[in-house]
């Protein structure tokens, strides 16, 4: 009985060392693969390499967007949904935003750059004079519509206005809709070129607008000397031997 009970006295001792030996081996490798940290201070790991970013408001209206020239689309408009309250103290005016469905450009990126750009103080916000409100629904002064080239000009025909000849916009003034040629807004015009886009896109917004408060076209007047906004900037800077500037703003800042 003394023999067995020494016998078993040594095999727990022996397991228990294999036990503890195993632990010790298992802990090593572990502190191996974690570069020595413990479970409990392990680094998170990082975002994957290729998540997208989302973009800025303005790398977006820095870029542009596949639409084709000739689109006629389907003539069936949907109001950018939510509203944007008026910032300013002066005369409110209130637009809604409808965008022709299946274009397929972002109604919410347009939205926002109709907002922020007639807010302005460059624009027709300038010194208090009005300020802008957004709504979704209800009666609006105005309605700003994106459209495709054809739709646009079915609608600028209505108020006697031709579209068709340089694919331009319109405000169709018989109507309650300034129109935005989608066509415009997404590809730019040749007189700002790509690498202006988010100007044009900002002057193509007040130089519509700008017919509908009751401004008409002019031109400048010396060579080099900034367009005013509502001369037909799609269409032409230079006229008769004097090289106008592009201008996005009622009221640049000099």
């Amino acid at each position: 009985g003394v023999a067995a009970a020494a016998v078993t006295t040594v095999l727990a001792v022996v397991v228990a060392g294999q036990v503890a030996d195993g632990r010790a081996q298992g802990e090593s490798r572990a502190q191996a693969a974690t570069g020595g940290l413990s479970a409990g201070s392990q680094a998170l790991p990082s975002a994957p390499p290729n998540a997208a970013v989302p973009l800025t408001y303005a790398q977006k209206m820095d870029r542009l967007y596949p639409l084709g020239a000739t689109l006629k689309g389907s003539g069936k408009f949907e109001a950018v949904p939510g509203s944007a309250k008026a910032p300013g103290k002066g005369r409110k005016l209130t637009y809604r935003v409808d965008v022709e469905q299946g274009l397929g450009l972002d109604g919410a990126l347009f939205a926002d750059a109709v907002q922020r750009t007639l807010n302005d103080d460059r624009s027709w916000a300038h010194g208090g004079e009005r300020t802008f409100e957004r709504v979704s629904s209800g009666k609006p002064d105005f309605v700003i519509t994106l459209a495709s080239p054809g739709t646009t000009a079915e609608w600028c025909a209505k108020s006697g206005l031709d579209t068709t000849e340089d694919n331009v916009s319109c405000d169709s003034a018989a109507t309650e809709r300034v129109m935005i040629n989608a066509y415009r807004w997404a590809q730019g015009s040749a007189t700002y070129g790509d690498g202006k886009i988010y100007a044009y896109r900002e002057m193509l917004i007040n130089h519509e607008v700008g017919h509908r408060l009751g401004h008409g076209h002019v031109t400048c007047d010396k060579d080099g000397e900034i367009a005013p906004v509502m001369q037909q900037q799609t269409k032409f800077l230079d006229h008769d031997g004097i090289h106008c500037l592009p201008n996005a703003w009622p009221y640049p800042r000099s």
